[in-house]
């Protein structure tokens, strides 16, 4: 029973919150694996052009192993969706959003080599090889900078943002005592108890 109670800030329970971070997860492959199929299907298509017979040794080299990498990349982002249909309806939800989520970031780190080869491929051809080593070095560093850095920089910042003390304490204010001064003691009256109060102890007594 312990396993259904809620247990996060939403009042969620376990299985409620597998749920909706697997549901989050697949959002996130959707826009992933958009790119990972442009990706694809440009380098597919770029086997069968007439320019490819002029590549060099190296180029060729650098479009295999990014094509490679593309495939990977593609397998470790669909792998979350078949790990959820050989395990659907068998109460492993909580353990296959962990599994999945690691699948997606090894995914983003084998994208980016993906972009940076393609970069340094297309790059490559057009302009020439110091280019290319320019633009793939480029691309590495944006694709490092905003899905890894940035990330790591913003949940500091919301860290270093949030109050020192519990949500019950920045709800409620601390009573503070008042303390009256000696000379003003006399002055201050005490609360008056009602009337009826007052006979029922009197009655009291006389018993």
């Amino acid at each position: 029973m312990a396993e259904h109670r809620p247990c996060t800030a939403r009042n969620e329970t376990p299985l409620q919150r597998a749920d909706r971070n697997f549901v989050e997860l697949l959002q996130e492959l959707r826009v992933t694996q958009t790119g990972v199929q442009i990706l694809f299907a440009f380098l597919l298509s770029l086997a069968f052009t007439s320019r490819f017979e002029d590549l060099d040794t190296v180029q060729r080299v650098t479009y295999v192993i990014t094509l490679l990498l593309a495939v990977l990349a593609a397998a470790l982002f669909t792998a979350p969706a078949a790990l959820h249909r050989s395990l659907f309806q068998q109460g492993a939800k909580p353990r296959i959003v962990q599994v999945s989520s690691r699948l997606a970031t090894t995914g983003l780190v084998v994208l980016v080599f993906a972009f940076s080869g393609s970069v340094l491929l297309v790059v490559d051809v057009t302009t020439g090889r110091a280019g290319g080593i320019a633009a793939s070095a480029a691309t590495f560093l944006v694709c490092v900078g905003l899905w890894g850095l940035l990330p790591r920089l913003v949940r500091r910042a919301g860290l270093r943002d949030e109050p020192a003390g519990p949500a019950e304490d920045r709800a409620s204010p601390r009573s503070v005592p008042v303390r009256v001064p000696a000379q003003l003691r006399d002055t201050v009256r005490q609360p008056s108890t009602p009337p009826g109060t007052a006979r029922r102890e009197t009655s009291t007594r006389r018993r």
